[in-house]
């Protein structure tokens, strides 16, 4: 009998992403699909390029097919497009997902936890933006070692638009690149919120997978302010695990999940969860208290997206400007599975809840 792609199909209907819970096809993850006398070729198509399934998705389809395929060699090319349900709007017409790095409290490490998730994201192959929403402090530009730069300008269909800087595969808009650097920017809050929206209606951000905004510590305008301009696909909340910080990290969850914001939370990253000398790699001194965020990751039913070592080389990386996800090690490693988690939350998030919507609210 003559093998068809419509016999292919029906054989990976019984493969399912991990994930997801969804079979392949009904995904829409199995593309050009070719069939001759000597191979069966086809391409699996993931929901993220951060994905840490790859080959158990890739042997589970050959071990569906390989009944039907006879004598031919089974080719199976693994692709990735970021996925996204997120509400389309004309403003960030090609942006797939923007999500919040947040905390409640200042001090935790959420610029350098976001700087090196920006850049491991964009490690795996995909495109990445980041927007330093901490107009009062920004952080960015030293951690990313660009103080001195400053963003192009392009004309764009009539409208002056600026053009973000890349570094590390990540671009990047600051308030840091627009004011010297020894300057205080003292502004009253609808001046800051301007200019977060500045950095929306006004960059020419084209096509993003991921969008991470550096949000401040706190609960404040800036916050409204992205919840109302933008959809935002989720958030990601960063805490140390001393009890000072969850405190304030349970406020910054209580802050997305009220019904009028209504925000997905990605998960929680707990950061400096040890301290471990450069000299005893082997050894882990808890000297914030222990499992802090993944505690609190229980208690709000949410992922526990990683924990994050306190070592000396995460810092001289953020002050020298070259992230340590570029550099190796286990700190490296530790960052690089948190893009993954993040991705692999995003993707769930897309398949399993309604489109995001910027929010409106009446009263602030």
């Amino acid at each position: 009998m003559r093998l068809t792609e419509t016999d292919i199909l029906q054989a990976l209907r019984q493969v399912q992403d991990p994930d997801l819970h969804r079979d392949l096809v009904s995904l829409g993850m199995i593309k050009d699909i070719r069939i001759s006398n000597t191979d069966l070729d086809f391409t699996v198509v993931l929901t993220t390029p951060a994905c840490p399934l790859k080959e158990k998705i890739r042997q589970d389809c050959e071990e569906a097919v390989t009944p039907l395929a006879g004598n031919r060699n089974i080719n199976i090319r693994i692709d990735a497009s970021v996925t996204t349900t997120r509400h389309q709007t004309a403003l960030l017409p090609d942006v797939k997902n923007i999500v919040a790095v947040a905390s409640g409290k200042g001090g935790v490490g959420k610029s350098t936890v976001t700087t090196n998730l920006a850049v491991a994201l964009a490690q795996t192959g995909a495109k990445v933006g980041l927007i330093d929403a901490d107009i009062f402090g920004p952080s960015i530009p030293v951690m990313f070692n660009c103080e001195a730069e400053q963003p192009g300008v392009e004309v764009v269909n009539g409208r002056n638009m600026i053009v973000p800087l890349e570094h590390y595969g990540v671009k990047l808009m600051s308030i840091g690149f627009l004011a010297p650097p020894d300057s205080a920017v003292v502004w009253r809050g609808p001046m800051a919120s301007s200019a977060l929206r500045q950095f929306f209606t006004e960059t020419r951000w084209s096509e993003l997978d991921y969008l991470l905004i550096d949000l401040p510590p706190g609960t404040s305008d800036i916050h409204l302010t992205l919840v109302q301009t933008v959809p935002v696909t989720g958030a990601v909340i960063v805490t140390t695990p001393q009890k000072v910080a969850l405190a304030d990290a349970r406020k910054a969850i209580a802050m997305f999940r009220q019904p009028q914001i209504n925000v997905p939370v990605l998960g929680i990253v707990e950061n400096m969860a040890w301290f471990t000398p450069e000299e005893l790699p082997g050894n882990k001194y808890f000297i914030f208290g222990k499992d802090g965020g993944k505690n609190l990751s229980e208690k709000y039913n949410v992922p526990l997206l990683g924990q994050i070592p306190l070592v000396q080389g995460i810092r001289e990386s953020g002050d020298t400007g070259l992230p340590i996800v570029l550099k190796g090690g286990p700190a490296a490693e530790a960052f690089m599975q948190l893009a993954e988690h993040t991705a692999r939350q995003i993707a769930i998030r897309n398949a399993a809840v309604e489109p995001t919507r910027p929010v409106e609210l009446k009263t602030v």
